[in-house]
């Protein structure tokens, strides 16, 4: 049986094409929209419609769901630790030292390779759709659409700052203020290969941050503060950068700023997303639990 999408044009939509309203309003790719013509799988008010009928106000239009054909990955059994999940979006939270999807010469052992297994094992194919990537030692929350039209939606949330993400970190020392925002554009470091760095002629990259802690280490007068912070943008090594700009790099974070023996990692954490459901209208705010290492952080400072 043939399912289909359902969407209303408002008024700030009239007279566009049918086409221009599949790809520059809904997020269709043209190789999707030929298919869908080819199936005739596009109606107007219930009629099958050339693409370059222009929509009015209130036309109802429905798109055919076209059914995932694959997983895009190869599936491979391994823990996946779901935080929210219906039939549209699913959130995970990522341990650390893991890549959300493969890359490079790493095409096995991530993320979506486990994820890939989890739909296999519930006997659905989906392709495995990350609307955005976590560095492979962060750890934390990641968001996955199970349809395209709902990647499309969440990624415009994106664009428009509607799709909203909280980090905790660690820092060694106390901050001078307790609570501000780093606005430095970020660009390629020109000195080192896979590495940013802030630089003039970069893109705009703004992280709010504030204090939540500061752990103190009588006996060695060791300072370490747990921070939150919202990204506005989001950049490559957004947090990294910005933080080790200010003369507080990640605990732990050998890239940017040096090992540290409380952890084998950065101490970044994505803790919450929020974003608006693409089909029902509501906010959804996902959290993620204090990671272990965090923890264990925290009883080694005594507390």
């Amino acid at each position: 049986m043939k399912s289909y999408e359902t969407f209303q044009v408002a008024e700030e939509h009239q007279g566009l094409t049918v086409e221009y309203y599949l790809k520059n309003i809904l997020g269709y790719s043209g190789r999707k929209i030929q298919k869908l013509t080819r199936l005739k799988g596009i109606l107007l008010n219930k009629k099958t419609v050339f693409l370059k009928k222009k929509v009015r106000a209130g036309d109802q239009l429905k798109v055919l769901i076209l059914q995932d054909q694959s997983y895009g990955v190869v599936p491979e059994a391994g823990f996946v630790q779901i935080l929210f999940e219906d039939s549209e979006i699913v959130v995970v939270n990522k341990p650390a030292h893991m890549l959300v999807h493969p890359a490079g010469q790493t095409g096995h052992g991530t993320l979506a390779n486990y994820l890939a297994h989890y739909f296999q094992q519930k006997g659905q194919v989906l392709t495995i759709r990350p609307l955005h990537r976590l560095d492979r030692d962060t750890t934390g929350c990641v968001v996955f659409a199970k349809k395209a039209s709902i990647q499309s939606a969440l990624e415009q949330q994106l664009k428009d700052g509607l799709f909203k993400r909280i980090y905790w970190a660690l820092v060694p020392g106390r901050l001078e203020h307790p609570s501000g925002e780093i606005d430095l554009p970020l660009g390629p470091d020109a000195l080192k290969a896979n590495r940013r760095a802030v630089r003039e002629q970069g893109l705009k990259a703004v992280t709010h941050y504030r204090t939540l802690e500061t752990l103190v280490r009588p006996e060695n007068s060791m300072e370490i503060s747990l921070l939150e912070l919202r990204l506005i943008t989001g950049r490559t090594h957004q947090i990294r950068v910005h933080l080790a700009h200010i003369g507080h790099p990640l605990l732990g974070d050998r890239m940017y700023g040096k090992p540290s023996p409380l952890i084998s990692r950065q101490a970044l954490h994505a803790r919450t997303v929020t974003f608006v459901h693409p089909t029902s209208g509501q906010e959804i705010s996902v959290h993620a639990p204090w990671p272990e290492d965090f923890q264990q952080i925290i009883i080694n400072l005594g507390y």
